[in-house]
């Protein structure tokens, strides 16, 4: 007997050393190892808006190597700065880098730095040499695992930087001369001349004030710009030299130029642009009405940007399109003696402060877009054409940072070529498939990386590429081909760890048949172009929304945006007592785990912590203000009993979802649970379904719960659009008042010529058609979930208790673990995980 017992324990073990050896997908999440638990008390914030501590601290993850020093604004209390860090917290000398004092608030070492504890401090220090006392120390950890990314010194950048004329697209100058015998016989070549010929034929000259009109000269400067670099035609010189003429007769007032950040760079561009290429033929006259114009935008905008920028979280303009056009203003004039002393400063200043903060706010390695999908359009540019320039002139691949290497698989994921995007944020609604402008980042990505997921978006989206302009002189000077295959055995699923987002596709190369579904829970929780969205998902059908955030972004902050399209009341997620989310950083979620793989995909998120109170960002509270709107309960903003909401999602492949919600407070509240269509829906006690007779596909939800609720709709907003849309219906699923509450919903997609799938329960289980679904509803009781399938062996279990697989029982590796045995790259295997726990750029305590 006790023979026996060794032996079967003998072959448990084994069993289990098999089971959990066999998964090899390396594409799913590296987490075989439980993740470390969350900390009992959860910070208040993630992320500052403007930092208030320095960067990094002891309980700081780092997200590259080197890492960036970055001081809050208001502890540089002198001229300049400066930063000393060591491995040695005694800073002996010969262990020591000492930095040279910068009046920004910012370093970076340029160097990979070590594993193991790091020490550093700073100090202020005047103009005239005289040095403060050093700051407190600091520590943080440098593991083997971060990604390493370096990047060369300002002296190298500035010891190679070309002093000739045109030096704007230097990187392309190696190509030009082959591409302009070829010009003709390009397949854009048509494009540009034409876009170039409606410039020549546009009189500006009948313009009472041509800066009314900066954003539209810019398009005709920038096609002009192109024309004649490549074409080297002189009329389109003398069109350029025609517009630069009508603007410096119109001396521009510091009212306008200051007008907005816009219009200032909106009007810098079409002078740098122009003094670039006509360098050599400019009067000395224009050259100084250029130059001293250039030097007002400049002088202006440093004095509010340094220190300032290194500190905000992400300000939208700055990265979207000004940070560039200040940088090419320098570009062009640090070499120009009248201007050397002030200009050279500057230029340091923006090409640390990329290194420092970009791309995608540096603290995103995801290559998905933290502040909004639907705003990378709006980036683009600038992450073309700041890393092409300095791989160029540094001699060193800025593109090889994390985020670039993973911004083709990212736009295959959210950005799906031919179908709605999954993605989040301002303005996400309105893609309908891939754009030009996305499309030419692919074609980019595809050339400089060799990103085949990239060149499959590109190869899925060709004539988009041909059709984008502002990629076009690279186009047309670069032409190299590139794999337009993806990968084999790309994974279902993909998350965004740092960034928050998971997206899910059933069958991505194939719209037609593809069911994608997004789900957000993000420590940049509710900024600018993100939404109060924490736990919510968008679902896409045949490449059209069948549930998604609801509302039309019309306008920034009017009445529509603040009360319906940015509320938490928008999204498909849950509303406390009718409150949201605040529009603050302090609103965040998390997604704690993730994984999948050939017939379920799996995501929890954690918005525990994201209905914490009102918008205290003096942003919100003056577009409130300004629209006599109060942050109230009645109007669905305040503080929260909240205390848990744990929204586990699966996919079912191919065409159903379960959504697990684990939800208490610390007294009884309402609990609203929402969803949004394009369609209505049918309600039916508890089931409703939506149609979509064009794509002949009806959508089926089922809702499971012990507390008792009613669903209803309606097909009106709290504040209707400012321009009349199409109505959307909004279901609600509201809840006697709980303080604690489990919620079941299962979403099944089904042909309209099919027969739904019935759905059996017998007590806590489910059956749905070959799906065996357990989840313990009473929530008195510790929260279960378990899924299995009866023609395959897949096994899914949210549970204390270790499953049975194939036979045998497995043993968890941590209690209360998410557990998936399933198929990837044709072998079975198990992955096991805890809570992921983010990296944090602030303080987790104070």
């Amino acid at each position: 007997m006790k023979t026996i017992f060794r032996f079967r324990t003998l072959f448990h073990i084994f069993a289990c050393l098999f089971l959990f050896t066999a998964c090899s997908d390396d594409t799913l999440p590296a987490t075989d190892t439980p993740e470390t638990e969350q900390p009992e008390a959860s910070p208040d914030a993630l992320h500052d808006k403007l930092r208030e501590k320095p960067y990094p601290k002891a309980d700081n993850e780092l997200y590259i190597n080197p890492t960036p020093f970055i001081i809050p604004q208001a502890m540089k209390t002198g001229d300049k700065l400066q930063i000393a860090f060591s491995q040695s917290k005694d800073f002996p000398d010969t262990e020591t880098t000492l930095s040279t004092p910068k009046q920004w608030c910012m370093h970076n070492p340029h160097q990979i730095l070590k594993s193991g504890i790091w020490y550093w401090r700073f100090r202020s220090v005047s103009n005239d040499g005289a040095e403060q006392a050093w700051s407190e120390t600091y520590s943080f950890e440098v593991k083997d695992e971060t990604p390493k990314f370096v990047t060369p010194t300002f002296e190298t950048f500035i010891k190679n930087t070309p002093h000739t004329h045109p030096r704007l697209y230097c990187f392309l100058d190696n190509e030009i001369e082959q591409a302009r015998r070829n010009v003709t016989s390009h397949p854009e070549y048509k494009q540009l001349t034409h876009r170039a010929s409606t410039a020549l034929k546009t009189d500006y000259s009948l313009l009472p004030n041509p800066y009314d009109e900066a954003a539209s000269i810019k398009n005709s400067v920038q096609y002009l710009y192109q024309a004649y670099h490549l074409i080297q035609d002189r009329k389109y010189a003398n069109k350029l030299h025609e517009i630069l003429n009508i603007l410096l007769a119109h001396p521009v007032s510091d009212s306008q130029l200051f007008a907005s950040n816009f219009d200032s760079t909106d009007i810098a561009i079409n002078f740098i642009e122009i003094y670039d290429l006509l360098y050599s033929e400019l009067t000395p006259e224009e050259k100084l009405g250029i130059e001293e114009l250039l030097m007002r935008v400049l002088r202006y905008y440093f004095k509010s940007n340094c220190g300032r920028q290194e500190n905000h979280i992400f300000d939208n303009h700055f990265w979207q399109h000004n940070m560039r056009v200040f940088f090419q203003a320098c570009f062009i004039l640090y070499d120009k003696t009248a201007y050397a002393d002030e200009v050279l400063p500057m230029l340091e200043y923006y090409y640390e402060i990329w290194t420092a903060r970009a791309p995608a706010s540096g603290f995103n390695r995801d290559g998905v877009w933290h502040n909004g999908a639907g705003y990378i359009t709006a980036n683009i540019k600038t992450l073309f054409y700041i890393p092409s320039l300095f791989s160029y002139i540094t001699r060193s691949d800025f593109l090889k940072h994390p985020w670039y290497l993973n911004a083709g698989k990212a736009l295959v994921y959210t950005h799906s070529p031919h179908a709605k995007s999954v993605g989040f944020g301002d303005g996400s609604e309105k893609s309908d498939g891939a754009n030009r402008v996305l499309a030419a980042f692919a074609d980019f990505l595809a050339k400089e990386n060799a990103d085949s997921y990239a060149g499959w978006y590109a190869d899925q989206t060709k004539d988009l590429v041909q059709q984008d302009y502002e990629f076009r002189l690279y186009r047309m000077i670069h032409n190299q081909s590139y794999s337009a295959e993806l990968p084999s055995n790309i994974p279902k699923f993909i998350w965004y760890k740092d960034a928050g987002e998971v997206a899910i596709h059933t069958d991505l190369m194939h719209p037609e048949q593809d069911m994608a579904i997004g789900f957000r829970s993000s420590i940049f929780a509710s900024g600018s172009h993100t939404l109060a969205n924490q736990n919510s998902f968008n679902l896409v059908y045949k490449g059209v929304d069948v549930y998604r955030s609801s509302g039309y972004y019309q306008h920034f902050s009017d009445a529509h945006n603040l009360m319906s399209y940015r509320h938490t009341r928008a999204h498909n997620t849950i509303l406390v007592n009718g409150i949201g989310q605040p529009y603050s950083l302090k609103g965040y979620g998390n997604i704690t785990r993730a994984m999948g793989g050939d017939h379920i995909s799996y995501c929890l998120g954690d918005a525990s912590h994201a209905y914490n109170g009102i918008s205290e960002d003096p942003m919100w509270i003056n577009a409130f203000a300004a629209l006599g709107i109060t942050q109230t309960p009645e109007n669905g903003f305040g503080k929260t009993p909240l205390t848990k909401y744990l929204r586990h999602l699966l996919v079912l492949h191919p065409h159903t979802i379960v959504i697990y919600d684990e939800l208490e407070a610390s007294e009884a509240v309402r609990w609203d649970w929402l969803l949004h269509s394009p369609t209505p829906f049918n309600i039916e006690k508890h089931t409703t379904t939506t149609e979509n007779s064009s794509k002949e596909f009806k959508t089926t939800v089922r809702q499971f719960s012990n507390s008792s609720f009613e669903f209803s709709q309606t097909d009106l907003f709290v504040v209707p659009p400012a321009t009349p849309a199409p109505n959307q219906w909004h279901l609600t699923a509201t809840y006697t008042s709980s303080a604690q509450n489990r919620i079941l919903t299962i979403i099944q997609i089904t042909p309209n010529s099919e027969q739904v799938p019935a759905i059996v329960r017998t007590g806590d289980t489910f059956q749905c058609d070959d799906w065996n679904i357990q989840a313990t509803m009473s929530a008195s009781q510790p929260a279960e979930l378990i899924v299995t399938n009866r023609t395959n062996s897949t096994v899914f279990s949210y549970s204390s208790v270790n499953p049975i697989i194939e036979g045998s029982e497995y043993l968890r590796k941590s209690p209360r673990s998410s557990l998936l045995y399933d198929k990837s790259n044709g072998r079975y295997g198990v992955r096991e995980q805890t809570d992921y726990i983010p990296a944090s750029t602030r303080a987790i305590s104070y």
